[in-house]
């Protein structure tokens, strides 16, 4: 089983001193669902790293990122280039957070700052595809949040997942092989507070909700890793 991560910020700066690299989040989310040996490869995008080839027996995930979807800036649209290269080679295609932004822009959709400020800690939305009851059978999907952009309009053949009041798309599907989500599954409730200590957020509201939906540590972030995995698993 291999899992291409497409790595478009190292968050150095925002790193506790116990996390060696951002990366190591996303192998501890697919070593504890996966149920088999993973190998992973990292391509930095902001260097202008790409998959050459692509593989319909890989998975291909878009992290987060501190930059926005709709920046001209050559990386990123190296990036939307190699979405609509994917889509279009129908492989396994995984976006989260800054990645989810990017398949939606890539593909027709539409990005925007959020008029609502910044979405941090855990965020509950409800699940509206029947399909990811699979997933999420209490029909509620709980993730972690860090962004200040949000998916204003899906892409024509998305088909949505989950919708909250904060965030109208907060994950959407293509077809079989293309899945994201706003929220980040690989976060843990540890990371998240540290985000929030150090952010230097200017509504300090935002800040001390954070914090109290993270001492509730009720997210799923396991179960879309599943979700990803029977994706890369699929025929």
């Amino acid at each position: 089983m291999k899992i291409n991560l497409l790595l478009c910020d190292w968050f150095e700066e925002l790193l506790p001193d116990w996390l060696d690299s951002f990366p190591k989040m996303f192998y501890s989310l697919f070593d504890s669902v996966a149920g088999e040996d993973v190998e992973y490869r990292v391509y930095d995008v902001e260097k202008r790293e790409l998959p050459d080839t692509l593989s319909h027996d890989e998975l291909y995930v878009i992290t987060g990122s501190m930059a926005s979807v709709y920046e001209d800036k050559e990386w990123i649209n190296g990036l939307k280039d190699f979405i609509r290269r994917a889509y279009h080679e129908k492989v396994k295609l995984v976006g989260v957070c800054f990645g989810h932004q990017a398949v939606a822009q890539a593909l027709g959709g539409l990005v925007e700052k959020s008029p609502k400020g910044w979405g941090v800690g855990i965020r509950k939305s409800t699940v509206v595809l029947p399909e990811a009851l699979k997933y999420f059978p209490e029909g509620e999907l709980r993730l972690f949040y860090n962004h200040n952009d949000q998916v204003v309009r899906l892409p024509k053949d998305a088909r949505l997942i989950a919708t909250s009041d904060f965030c109208e798309n907060e994950a959407f599907i293509i077809g079989d092989n293309i899945l994201c989500f706003q929220g980040h599954p690989e976060y843990t409730s540890a990371y998240e507070n540290h985000v929030l200590d150090i952010a230097n957020y200017e509504n300090k509201e935002v800040v001390k909700r954070g914090y109290e939906t993270t001492a509730i540590d009720n997210t799923m972030g396991k179960e879309a890793g599943k979700w990803m995995i029977e994706l890369l698993n699929k025929d």
